[in-house]
Formats: structure tokens, sequence, C-alpha cells
């Protein structure tokens, strides 16, 4: 009994796009994640003048300290971007996958 009812789960063409979706979104903010923690990384590696330039004239605080800041909001945007999507998208597909199998 529940081997038929995963395999009906899994021949669901909603399922399918529910995976491909999933998959693909996932993807692409991981791509990002990298793409922004990494990109800070390199600037730090190769160009370190640019991050330790001050503010403004005689300001103690310097551009890398807004970036720095900037880099971990990142992290909670995306997260949140990706909650959003899953709690309407992927839950109404998951939803619809659930109706139908039953």
């Amino acid at each position: 009994m529940q081997q038929d009812l995963v395999n009906k789960v899994k021949n669901n063409p909603k399922y399918q796009e529910l995976i491909s979706k999933r998959g693909r979104f996932a993807w692409i903010l991981s791509i990002l994640v990298c793409i922004i923690y990494y990109g800070f990384i390199l600037v730090i590696a190769f160009n370190r003048e640019l991050l330790g330039t001050p503010l403004s004239e005689g300001a103690v605080t310097t551009i890398g300290i807004p970036i720095g800041v900037l880099v971990i909001l990142s992290s909670f945007i995306l997260t949140g971007i990706y909650v959003w999507r899953a709690n309407t998208t992927f839950d109404e597909l998951t939803k619809q996958i659930k109706q139908e199998v039953k």
C-alpha cells in the first residue's frame, strides 16, 4: 500500500513540476550566495585597498564595513525570498498533489 502511494506521487506531473521548480530555484539562490560571499573574499584577497578606503575624509570606518554588513543582510534577504516562495508556490503545489493522490 505504501509503495503504491509513493509511485502515485512520483508519477504525478505536478510532483515533477514541484521538484523541477524547487531545485532550479534553490540552485539559483545558492549560486547567488556563492557569488556574493566568494566575491567579497576575492575583493579582500586581491583589492584590500578598496575595502580599506575610509567612507569620508578623516573617518575611521571604511567601505568594507557597510559592504560586509550587506553581505550578511543579503543572506537574510535571500532566505526570506526562499521562505516566501516555499510558502506560496511550493506549498500550493504540494497541496494540489496531496488532493490528487487521495
